[in-house]
């Protein structure tokens, strides 16, 4: 009997599991369903699996790995990233590890345009002058335009690659900071190389797109943040701790940027978070990847990788351990 274990997070439709596996997998499978929001509910449920579907709230550790083996053969990250894996762990016990890379490229990099424009062109503020009964374009200042103005993309892939290509559109500049990507491969899309020093200092302002690993843990810190004009947004559509939360508010309170757009924060949910609610910020609750048909997208994906990987076969999505920035 194969088992496969699915979080029973809201992004994982058991039921699109259930129909793919069934026409594409030979014999008996066992789909169960459980939460696994800590490494003992993982642990309990998983023993005797062969495949696991992770959600962003399972934290495949090592000792879960470990406790898990010699059953466990892949882990299956329903989303593009995979800081809640550990993957040295999953490398050295022979289990192979995917994820979702593409499936929300076109809804994250809109969502990450659209943070932008809502603090560029102070539509929080505008909102709620108006609601509390006045009528008048003050309450939005200073506000400057997109076209000429220089913004820098943290990080260069397929996500920031497709908001590039949006931005482009309103004649801005575009500029990048990604070690992994070659100035040639920047200039195919418009935008020029620089290093993490000169985004800061040249850009107007600043989109993260960025995963989350060591390299990039806090890297927009205070010496970053004090490069910027006091004109600048700062959207964040990578993950939460790429940004130093504790620099980022001292920066807003201090008038050293306009505003920022975040999709993602250092704690999530947040619990008394002061970035939330404020006038200079638009927080939006992780669903930056969402949309009906990335949904269909990201489910289809990860079960065709369970597929494969029940058949014997290199599933799609499976994650390259010797990659940089993932």
């Amino acid at each position: 009997m194969t088992r496969v274990l699915l979080s029973d997070y809201p992004m994982i439709d058991p039921d699109t599991y259930r129909t793919r596996l069934a026409e594409a997998v030979e014999g008996p499978i066992e789909i169960d369903v459980a939460e696994l929001g800590s490494t003992d509910r993982l642990i309990a449920a998983g023993t005797g699996v062969d495949v696991v579907v992770a959600d962003i709230d399972t934290p495949v550790t090592a000792e879960a790995i470990a406790a898990l083996r010699p059953d466990l053969d892949a882990i299956i990250r329903s989303a593009v990233g995979i800081d809640n894996i550990d993957v040295d762990a999953a490398v050295d016990a022979d289990v192979t590890v995917t994820r979702v890379p593409e499936y929300c490229t076109e809804e994250v990099a809109l969502h990450s345009v659209s943070l932008l424009l809502a603090c560029l062109r102070s539509l929080k503020p505008y909102d709620d002058a108006v609601a509390a009964g006045r009528w008048t374009w003050e309450d939005g200042r200073p506000i400057g335009r997109l076209s000429g103005a220089t913004v820098g993309l943290l990080s260069f892939g397929p996500t920031a690659r497709r908001a590039a290509e949006q931005l482009s559109r309103f004649g801005a500049e575009l500029i990048a900071h990604d070690p992994f990507v070659d100035a040639d491969a920047m200039a195919e899309h418009g935008v020029g190389k620089v290093g993490l020093e000169a985004l800061f200092d040249r850009s107007d302002h600043v989109a993260v797109y960025a995963p989350l690993t060591e390299a990039t843990r806090g890297m927009v810190d205070g010496d970053a943040l004090g490069r910027l004009d006091e004109g600048a947004v700062v959207v964040n559509v990578g993950r939460g701790p790429v940004v130093d939360d504790d620099v980022l508010l001292d920066a807003l309170e201090a008038g050293g940027i306009k505003a920022a757009g975040l999709d993602v924060l250092a704690a999530e949910p947040p619990d008394d978070d002061p970035l939330v609610g404020r006038d200079d910020t638009v927080v939006t609750p992780h669903a930056a990847w969402y949309s009906d048909d990335a949904y269909d997208d990201l489910n289809r994906s990860a079960a065709d990788d369970v597929v494969a990987v029940l058949n014997g076969e290199a599933p799609a999505g499976r994650v390259d351990p010797d990659a940089e920035w993932l």
